[in-house]
């Protein structure tokens, strides 16, 4: 089987890393890709929002899966101009289509379509363009924090948390009229805080059926604590001892099922990853948002604990299969410890030679933010590098991964060395 894979993350590499190991596997593309998938496959110089120009090296590499990473291209549709297109409509996709995608793309949508199925997530009102009084007045109605997201995509910057509420009415204005987000932000979304711990969970849905994977806990904040700027995320654990066996039933039937279940009833044919962003409230999960995609940085530490081959897996879309297949985890606990530029998440310098990389052992590297240059892997994004290993606990996983770390060299490398103690 010849695969196509968008995109050029660490999630990316996750996956390029898995599907190399299957025996259907003819010949893997990663696009763009990154220094470290070219181990896995043969990067190709593509853009995801060029669909034509995908559509062509499909036909001409003769693809017959493509497994999308990234959310912006399933958002703008991707999934729906190869099935519009009658020679590119028999290949394989592990992604929505524009309507699923949704579930992501508006967060309007998302919580209208929580709220329809009984699906557990904070109260909400939504706010568009003239309608800004009228939030300030459902501010003043709630207690702080204050949470506010943009409605569309927002490259992950687009939720604002505020205790003032001075603050939160001038984020508003902001949002809407002044468009800090662009068009992402001319309607709003107000909710809730809700209070507690975090979780991911990832379901597999071929449209009818799921399978679950493991559930993974990823640190969105630059610094020690849980303090500074979000990030695209600072590492990831998992599994996650909370999510117990009591707990994640409790995800499966009031959150998962209502899910799969809610978008058949809407005639939406979703197949794909379905990200479930959650919160532990009091030992219930509530639902902060919907991915259309797997995580990152969770990707690099939920895959490696896959023990089954994920193409068969993903070849069932097709025919809608997936519940004659069973999904089998590694029981050891997996700890990923993302490497960054300095600077990041504001501005950072590209370009910066990494060392030691040869050195590691007992890890595994996923590489972000890098590219092959003058015969050196050097950076080339704010997140750059993944350190992912595995132990018998949580803490034996970190031991590892922050012993490679060390190892590790580029100019103002900088790392979190507190992942998991909130779980410990």
């Amino acid at each position: 089987m010849n695969i196509l894979l968008l995109g050029s993350g660490g999630r990316e590499h996750a996956l390029a890393w898995k599907m190399a190991q299957s025996p259907e596997l003819t010949k893997l593309y990663i696009a763009p890709g990154n220094a470290g998938t070219s181990a896995n496959g043969t990067n190709v110089h593509l853009y995801l929002n060029d669909f034509e120009n995908i559509g062509q090296f499909s036909i001409e590499h003769k693809i017959d899966m493509i497994v999308v990473g990234p959310e912006v291209p399933l958002v703008e549709g991707i999934k729906d101009y190869f099935t519009n297109r009658g020679d590119l409509k028999d290949i394989i996709f592990v992604g929505p289509d524009k309507e699923g995608a949704r579930l992501e793309g508006s967060k309007d949508f998302a919580k209208a379509f929580m709220q329809k199925y009984d699906i557990p997530t904070a109260a909400y009102q939504t706010f568009s363009t003239g309608e800004t009084e009228k939030g300030y007045a459902f501010l003043e109605s709630m207690k702080p924090p204050y949470v506010l997201k943009a409605d569309g995509l927002a490259a992950g910057k687009g939720v604002i948390i505020s205790d003032d509420i001075d603050e939160a009415r001038d984020t508003l204005s902001e949002m809407i009229d002044k468009k800090k987000f662009g068009e992402a932000s001319t309607s709003v979304v107000i909710e809730e805080f809700l209070s507690g711990i975090e979780v991911s969970v990832f379901v597999l849905s071929d449209g009818k059926n799921y399978v679950i994977l493991p559930e993974a806990k990823d640190y969105k904040r630059i610094g020690e604590g849980d303090t500074g700027l979000n990030t695209g995320g600072m590492g990831s654990i998992s599994p996650v001892p909370f999510a117990d066996e009591e707990f994640m039933n409790k995800v499966e039937t009031r959150i998962i099922k209502p899910t799969i279940d809610g978008l058949i009833e809407e005639n939406i044919h979703y197949q794909g990853f379905i990200f479930f962003g959650l919160i532990n409230v009091d030992g219930n999960p509530m639902v902060i948002e919907y991915n259309c995609r797997m995580g990152d940085p969770e990707s690099e530490a939920v895959i490696p604990r896959i023990k089954s081959d994920l193409v068969p897996l993903f070849a069932a879309l097709k025919d809608q299969s997936l519940d004659q297949h069973t999904l089998e985890f590694l029981p050891d606990a997996a700890a990923s410890v993302f490497l960054v530029s300095g600077g990041y998440p504001e501005a950072y310098k590209k370009g910066e030679v990494m060392t030691g990389l040869e050195k590691v052992s007992d890890s595994i590297l996923f590489h972000a933010g890098t590219k092959m240059q003058d015969g050196n892997v050097v950076t080339s994004g704010g997140r750059v590098i993944a350190v992912t290993s595995f132990g018998k606990t949580i803490s034996e996983a970190l031991a590892v991964s922050y012993k490679n770390v060390k190892n590790i060299h580029f100019d103002k490398m900088n790392y979190r060395k507190d992942l998991g103690e909130d779980l410990m």
